[in-house]
């Protein structure tokens, strides 16, 4: 069975602005499954191993997409550098919710089973996706991979008042060394709609079958919010990988054929999920 490999898909949304999917599925003729993965903060679609567990999800029967969110820092004409810092100052959650919502339109075609569409969400994308399982009825299983349990990142100290009254404040890539703008419009929009973005909420109210994996030495996201939102919905299964951290075992680049341990038996457990859940 042959794997179909479409890269780099224009996606138009005329609420944000356009942007890159990818999807990898196999060639049989009948509806799959549609899977959308969805990247965290200073994340994109082709970073580290995404692309490699993107090919596992497609050999194993389902339509896999990923993509990069209209104002993660990249551009159409490059998508493997923040070549855009201007774009990334300004992202929000209200677009990234916008370009999640387009991405399921623009996939929800002939090629898939329209009832049976799950989301993967990584980190920051993770709280993104809880919100839209809420929100569309048409999402049928929520997978979160070391995800935040709230999207009120915003400590209220010396350093808010400052990025408030200058309106901007830096982060340093750890990697690229690039000093990452957030305009404090972030803020504003998450404070305008702040009842929209209440993850805790949407969390006890989503429908969907509800998988939680977290690694037990995660340096980023402490395993505490995964446990949080098993809480929050009690029937929603939790799978903790022993001391897999934040990323599974992946990096940037990631220059091996194969996944790292954690993040194969993610993918492993990913998959046994939406077969028997879905």
């Amino acid at each position: 069975m042959g794997i179909t490999r479409k890269q780099n898909i224009i996606i138009s949304n005329p609420e944000t602005r356009d942007f890159l999917a990818d999807a990898f599925y196999p060639e049989n003729g009948s509806r799959l499954p549609l899977v959308i993965f969805v990247h965290g903060y200073k994340g994109y679609k082709d970073w580290g191993a995404w692309n490699i567990m993107a090919e596992k999800f497609a050999e194993a029967g389902f339509f896999f997409v990923k993509f990069n969110f209209s104002h993660n820092g990249t551009t159409v004409e490059d998508p493997l550098n923040f070549g855009d810092l201007e774009a990334f100052g300004n992202n929000n959650y209200s677009k990234e919710l916008s370009d999640l919502g387009v991405v399921i339109d623009y996939f929800a075609s002939d090629h898939v089973d329209k009832d049976k569409i799950v989301l993967i969400g990584h980190s920051r994308g993770g709280g993104i996706s809880i919100i839209k399982t809420y929100e569309d009825e048409r999402i049928h299983g929520l997978i979160t991979l070391a995800s935040v349990d709230t999207l009120d990142r915003f400590p209220k100290n010396e350093a808010f008042e400052n990025w408030k009254k200058a309106g901007i404040y830096y982060v340093v890539n750890g990697r690229t060394k690039q000093e990452m703008p957030h305009y404090y419009q972030f803020y504003k929009d998450y404070e305008k709609d702040v009842h929209r973005f209440d993850v805790e909420r949407a969390t006890e109210m989503a429908k969907a079958h509800f998988l939680i994996i977290h690694g037990t030495n995660d340096e980023s996201v402490p395993v505490k919010n995964a446990e949080h939102l098993h809480l929050l919905h009690p029937n929603s299964e939790l799978y903790l990988i022993e001391n897999a951290d934040h990323t599974f075992g992946a990096k940037e680049p990631w220059e091996n054929a194969g996944l790292p341990e954690s993040l194969s038996l993610l993918a492993e457990k990913c998959i046994r999920f939406i077969k028997e859940k879905i």
